[in-house]
């Protein structure tokens, strides 16, 4: 019985992770090449396509701690989520309708920060209802759901946008307001056990005790000897950096590099979209044998050394082989990285801030990476862009080994 509701919501927590992740899969595919019609600089649009991780930078923390600390009948996620995602499809449709660059910038940045109250709340329901030691594969089942928004960008990049560009982003949003009203109906968030923990443990605390402070979180992170976290979110940032470049900047790639159409540079990523859905259970079921870690260092091993090759052959059929073999390399990350930072949290109340952290360092280097791999573009070509990316993932790599070796002398293997 436990089981079965496991899996029933854990479908509609990948339920909602799709329709969010639609329209930003499609929006980082499209949005730059409706930026590129009023701005030439590579550095540019890339710091404009990671715009969206600046805000996030700031809101989902907030967020996330804001709907830790929110008690309703409805519990502390959905109402939230009732009302923002409706709000983003209608700003989402509105992109390409823009007429100058102001107006494309204003609205840009008018559905991030809508969309982006939207991402930790959606991911904070895995640990709510999910016990530490299931967390893996559920979220594994979340993000194949999320990875398959990439097969819907590609596809709608490939069949609709060259006819008809303006049209093509009503689907996602139309994705996006369904999926709402399904949320809406099936979902209750107060019956989960970590929001009836929070119950219990504000109980305990008193009523002045039972809110967390935000700035309590953050000083019992960064002063506690146990640098496991903070080493941890490093990791997250970096990765992000090259995970971000890769997907910002893939069709104008396609376009300068390899001489595509803006709908065939679109449709790059529809394969890789394929392999990460075949690889993300199987890397939650390595991740729980042989340890989260290695599995993390592993997958991002993968990823660079794929990065690395396709700068050397560049074509687009080995692009999207490069991609493939990439995907399956992230996912070995993308599946187990927030696991390890929930399973790290201290308490049932913050899992929501704590989801906004990683949040954090994972759009921090989704700012950073695109503008940095911009930078470089503008400096040495389009052709370099594959090999930059797998200089970020290498840095990344680096600081899982230092993280690796502390998680080898803890006394409580918490990452297992």
């Amino acid at each position: 019985m436990a089981e079965m509701k496991n899996r029933k919501i854990t479908f509609f927590i990948a339920l909602t992770l799709f329709a969010q992740e639609s329209t930003w899969n499609f929006y980082d595919n499209q949005v730059p090449v409706l930026l590129r019609e009023h701005v030439t600089s590579a550095a540019l649009v890339g710091a404009l396509m990671g715009m969206d991780n600046l805000l996030g930078i700031f809101i989902q923390p907030w967020i996330g701690h804001r709907s830790d600390n929110t008690r309703t009948r409805w519990g502390r996620r959905i109402p939230y989520l009732a009302v923002g995602m409706p709000l983003a499809a209608l700003l989402f449709v509105f992109l390409p309708w823009t007429t100058s660059a102001a107006m494309l910038i204003a609205v840009m940045v008018g559905y991030a920060l809508v969309a982006n109250t939207m991402r930790p709340l959606a991911e904070s329901l895995v640990p709510d209802f999910i016990a530490p030691g299931r967390r893996s594969r559920a979220n594994a089942v979340v993000k194949i759901a999320a990875a398959l928004t990439i097969i819907v960008a590609s596809l709608i990049s490939l069949l609709v946008v060259d006819d008809h560009p303006r049209a093509s982003f009503a689907i996602p949003a139309a994705i996006l307001l369904i999926v709402t009203a399904v949320i809406v109906v099936k979902v209750r968030d107060s019956r989960s056990p970590a929001y009836q923990e929070a119950l219990a443990e504000d109980a305990t605390a008193g009523p002045g005790a039972a809110r967390v402070p935000f700035r309590q979180v953050i000083t019992e992170l960064v002063t506690d000897p146990d640098r496991r976290r903070l080493l941890l979110l490093l990791t997250v940032m970096l990765f992000g950096g090259a995970w971000f470049a890769s997907r910002s900047l893939i069709t104008p790639y396609g376009m300068e590099a390899l001489g595509l159409t803006r709908g065939e540079a679109g449709g790059l990523t529809l394969p890789s979209g394929i392999a990460y859905v075949i690889a993300a259970y199987p890397v939650a079921l390595l991740a729980e044998r042989f340890g989260r870690l290695r599995t993390m260092a592993a997958g991002m091993a993968v990823f660079a050394a794929a990065m690395a090759a396709g700068s050397v052959v560049q074509t687009a059929t080995a692009t999207v082989v490069v991609f493939c073999v990439a995907a399956v390399g992230a996912a070995a990350f993308l599946i187990n990285a927030a696991v390890v930072l929930w399973n790290l949290a201290p308490s049932s109340r913050v899992l929501g801030t704590y989801t906004g952290l990683y949040a954090v360092t994972w759009y921090l280097g989704g700012f950073g990476g695109p503008a940095l791999v911009g930078g470089v573009v503008d400096l040495a070509g389009w052709r370099t862009m594959l090999f930059d990316i797998a200089v970020l993932a290498v840095l990344a790599i680096l600081v899982v080994v230092r993280l690796g070796r502390l998680q080898s002398r803890a006394e409580t293997p918490i990452l297992k």
